[in-house]
Order: C-alpha cells, then sequence, then structure tokens
C-alpha cells in the first residue's frame, strides 16, 4: 500500500469515528444545557427555605448570596450581565457552600421572575415553579 493510500485510508477512519462519536454522545446544545431547563419535580426542604429568604430580602447566611451570577456555563437562558444571581441552599452534613444553589432572573423591580435550582453547582438546572 502506498504512502498516499495508507493517509487516505487513515483519514477515512478519522471521518468514520467523529461521526460514529456525534451520533451516539448526547449533543451539548440539547435540553438543559441548551439554556432551557427542565421544570423541577420536586425540591429539598432547604431549597424552599433559601427561596422563602429571598422573597422575605434576607439576611443571608453566606457572604456570597445575592451576588451575581454569570451564566458563564450557559445553562440557563441568554441574559444581559447582571440578569441573574445566586443563593446558597444549605445542604445538611456538609460545613462549607456545598454544590446546592438557587439562582433568580429577574427581580430589578423587586418581583423575581425566574426561578432556578441545580445540585451539582451549575452544570444542570431545572426551573422552579412558585407556590
Amino acid at each position: 500500500m502506498s504512502r498516499k493510500s495508507k493517509n487516505t485510508a487513515v483519514g477515512a477512519v478519522i471521518v468514520a469515528a467523529a461521526l460514529l462519536i456525534n451520533t451516539f454522545l448526547p449533543n451539548k446544545d440539547e435540553g438543559a444545557a441548551s439554556g432551557d431547563p427542565t421544570s423541577c419535580p420536586n425540591l429539598p426542604a432547604e431549597a424552599w427555605d433559601t427561596i422563602d429568604l429571598i422573597e422575605s430580602g434576607g439576611p443571608y447566611p453566606h457572604p456570597e448570596d445575592d451576588s451575581r451570577f454569570g451564566n458563564y456555563e450557559r445553562t440557563l437562558p441568554e441574559e444581559p450581565l447582571g440578569y441573574y444571581r445566586e443563593y446558597t441552599v444549605d445542604t445538611p452534613g456538609v460545613h462549607h457552600r456545598g454544590l446546592r444553589r438557587i439562582v433568580t432572573g429577574g427581580g430589578a423591580d423587586g418581583v423575581v421572575d425566574e426561578w432556578y435550582y441545580t445540585d451539582n453547582h451549575y452544570d444542570t438546572f431545572c426551573e422552579v415553579q412558585p407556590r
């Protein structure tokens, strides 16, 4: 087999592998990863406690709470910087902030427009429906 034939064969294998990977791996642009979170089926009690605290205006137990959430992972719908705020959801038995957060959207008028919950530090979100 000539060198040109070997290069062509290797190229064909690479293209075929790329097509297979693209076919069988989940598309990061689908579902919650595309900025379209699913609805939360249920929330832990601590998340509702955090929501109640946000609705009452604090005070918040963690200094990082009520800070700007940049949505750098682009897991939430695209909005202008400053639209989202984040708050810690306490995790029983964990003595640091942990992975759980409530992220709010809007609220410049004093009323939160959107509520999101993550239990994996922003990898995925679900949308919280108001009570």
